[in-house]
This record gives C-alpha cells, structure tokens and sequence, in this order.
C-alpha cells in the first residue's frame, strides 16, 4: 500500500488580515512532485476550506495519513503548531513535517516549541520531502537527509543544506487539482499563481528571499513558463494570472521573450507582477502590456535616500519616478509597494516618502510596517540592540510595531500609517480616478477606502 501523505496550509492567526487565498505554490509544487512519484496525496487548504482546528481534526482523522507536511510562513507560525499538535492526537503514528519560509531560520526553535513535530524542511523543499517520503515507505531512518533539521530521540539533529534544484523546468507545474477550486471561485475569478525565478541578487535587509532560495537567479525558460499558462487555461478556464516572482524582470531579456511567447502562441491571458523600479525600460513595460500584463508592484520602499541605503536596497528616488512613469504611460496599472518604520526612520522621512508616493500617483499603494522575520539581517539587528519587543509571531503581520525605534512610539507608527493611507485614498481626484482602471481593480480599491472610513469613524469616537 502506498504511503498516504497529507498537506496541510494552516489557518490565519483570528483577527489577522486575510488574503483572498489562492493555491500555495510551495505545497502545490511537493503535492506534483509526490504524486509524479506515485504517492497518495490529500490537501486540507484551511484557508480556502474556511475551517476551524476542531473541522481540522475532523478531517484528518478520516485521511489517516502516514505523513502530514505543513507549511507556514511566521504569520501562519503559531497555526502551524496547533495543526501539527492536533494532526499527531488524532493519529499517532503519522509523521509529521513542517516547511516554509519562517521554519528555515527557525527550526531547531520549533521542534523545541512542538513536541508533536518530527521533522523540519529547511528552504527548497521538493527535492527533500520527496527523499523523506520515501523513506518513510521503505522503512529506513530518516536522520540524515539533506535540508532537514529533525528530532533524534532526546536530541535535535540540523543535517546540511541540500543544494538547489539548478533546472526549474524540470519541475512538474503545481497541482491546482488538488485545491477546492470551486471553493475559491467564490471570492471572484481565480488568479491563478506562477513563479517563474528563484532566488535573487539583491541583498535587502528586510527580505527572506534571497536566504530562503540563494543569491542567484535561477530561471524557467520561457517556453516553460508559457506551457504553464497555456496549461492552466485549458486545464481550469483561466485567465487572471499573478507571477509570484520577487523581482520577475531582473533578466530582462527573459522577460521580454516570456512576452514574445504569449504573443505568438495568440494567448489571451491578463496578469501582473512585482519587479524593482531599476529593472525595467519603457520598451520592456511596453512589451508586458501587449502580452497581457495589467499591473506593475513596485518595491518603492521609501522615498528617502537615507533610508533606502539603511535597507540596502539599492535605488534612488529618481529611478523609481522614471519607471512609474514608463508603467503609466504603458498603460499599466501601477502599485507602490512601501515599507514604513525601518531601523533610522523619522516622522520626517515617513513625510517624505508619503508626499513621494503621492507625486508618483499610483493607481494603489501597501504601506507595510518594518517586521523583523527571522532569517533577515533586520531581525538580527534588532534583537542584537534588545529592541524587539515581542516573539509573538501572530503580530507579524505588517500592520503592527514591533520593535523600539526611538523616534517615535509604535502607537504613533502605527496612526502614521493610518493617516498616509486615508490621505492617499481620501484625494477627490484619486477617488474618480480609479473607475478608469478596470472594474475589479475599482471595486477593490473601494472597499479598500471604505475599511480606511471606518477605521477613521471609530478612532474618532474613541476620542469622544
């Protein structure tokens, strides 16, 4: 009897913001490469089933599976724990795994954490679980498989990195078939997710990325890619497509051969992406555009000089405004994604950068709060000066301060925040604007100016 492997994606910590969910690539990548191999796969997707820890006992009390694997990253940390601690009630002798971003730099603390966790997948996870899982079904221990950190009786073992896989393409695409697909055409249309590249050649102190998947770019081919799309569409019916990406144009001319693909197999597909503002030229953008590309993410970051150099992220103000404008002129969509509150920033460079974003006019924008995730030279800074102020991974959330900055109290970051976002969405000219960019962008963007309203209506009745 094959070995019966079940994939869990934990549920949001209660009273997190939640993303519409989606399949994760990194389970729907294992569940391909298991059942290539000839497993039995099972998915409890707690996000996109909507179920609760007791529905979650439930469930895997009927699959009985020999292996559970759980992904997290540090949001989804504390669920993970829970999921695992209740995976092992219900049954036993299941082995259980967990994988992702946050357990890579976190492992040995996790199985320190979680008596009913056996083993961490550390990184790149598909060439490890698959080794795992065999053999657990032939029998033999599973102590010293690359990539693994994992409970040896009374002692925890950290084995070696395994290496990254060098040839993407061979990668079978992820199993949406899996996923409750019926279940996620209620939030809308599918947007369907695609990476492209792992790992990245830049070193932003605030990013996981390239600790997570190396300091090289790895690629799909194009032609890879697009059978990917072509896939997916006559698969499922899709048509809304996301590339999940850090920085999907960093080789430009990949990107623009992805695009030259679309176009000559006659696709007709609608996706966005998230790219730097120094990797892209007005004819790459426009290329994106005709192949079918709505929206441009944006790493803005700050509008400060001083404190784009703190993160290292390696651009300039100018830069940014240079490709906001080529985006537009394309006729793109255009997103700015901002961090707020990094080690150094002041009121006055927060007013910097909000009277930044609103020169450049983005369609939207995502003012995120600094958040130390472990593995990231920012998390190691600031538990270095003793100014995190909590380990209570539920609060990385993006929305909340958590560590002493100086220059200001996390109260006063945080309605800060509050305010950039009200006074960005809140301009008379901003609000007609948006119903000339597409009208699931435009009923988003409402509701979004809504939630600010009423956050708005309620601080002011607490100040009566």
């Amino acid at each position: 009897m094959k070995t019966r492997i079940t994939l869990v994606n934990p549920p949001y910590p209660i009273g997190s913001h939640k993303h519409p969910p989606f399949t994760p690539l990194g389970l729907g990548y294992l569940a391909s490469v298991l059942e290539k191999n000839q497993f039995e796969i099972t998915v409890i997707d707690c996000q996109a089933m909507d179920i609760n820890y007791e529905e979650f006992r439930s469930e895997i009390s009927k699959k009985q599976p020999d292996i559970v694997g759980v992904t997290s990253t540090t949001l989804t940390y504390n669920s993970a724990l829970k999921i695992l601690t209740i995976a092992k009630e219900s049954w036993p002798n299941c082995i259980t795994i967990l994988g992702g971003p946050h357990v890579s730099f976190w492992d040995k603390e996790a199985l320190q954490e979680c008596p009913a966790l056996d083993i961490v997948v550390r990184k790149e996870g598909e060439s490890t679980f698959l080794e795992l899982s065999e053999r657990v079904e032939t029998g033999k221990n599973y102590f010293d498989v690359l990539g693994t950190t994992c409970r040896k009786k009374e002692k925890i073992v950290k084995n070696a990195d395994r290496p990254y896989i060098e040839n993407l393409d061979e990668l079978p695409f992820p199993a949406h078939h899996l996923w409750p697909l019926e279940r996620l055409r209620k939030h809308g249309t599918i947007i369907f997710p695609l990476v492209t590249s792992r790992g990245c050649v830049y070193w932003c102190d605030f990013c996981t990325a390239v600790r997570m998947f190396g300091r090289r770019y790895r690629m799909r081919s194009p032609e890879n890619v697009v059978d990917e799309l072509e896939y997916l569409q006559k698969r499922f019916g899709a048509i809304r497509f996301t590339f999940y990406d850090d920085a999907f144009t960093v080789d430009q001319k990949r990107a623009a051969k992805i695009c030259e693909e679309i176009k000559s197999r006659k696709l007709k597909v609608a996706w966005d992406c998230e790219t730097r503002v120094d990797m892209v030229t007005k004819d790459l953008l426009c290329k994106m555009k005709d192949a079918g590309c709505v929206a441009v993410w944006f790493g803005v970051e700050s509008g400060s000089q001083k404190v784009l150099d703190a993160m290292r992220k390696g651009i300039s103000p100018p830069q940014t405004v240079k490709a906001f404008k080529w985006a537009q002129e394309a006729g793109m969509i255009t997103v700015a994604n901002v961090v707020l509150g990094f080690p150094g920033e002041t009121k006055e460079t927060i007013e910097e950068t909000t009277k930044f974003v609103e020169s450049l006019n983005p369609n939207d924008v995502g003012y995120y709060i600094a958040t130390p995730y472990p593995g990231t030279p920012l998390y190691t800074k600031v538990v270095e000066e003793g100014i995190l102020k909590t380990n209570d991974f539920d609060k990385f959330d993006t929305a909340t301060p958590l560590f002493e900055m100086g220059t200001m109290s996390g109260e006063e970051l945080r309605e800060i925040r509050e305010r950039a976002f009200q006074r960005f969405y809140l301009r008379p000219a901003y609000f007609f604007s948006i119903f000339g960019t597409g009208r699931l962008w435009s009923f988003a963007i409402i509701r979004t100016i809504l939630a600010h309203l009423r956050r708005a209506a309620k601080r002011k009745l607490g100040m009566k």
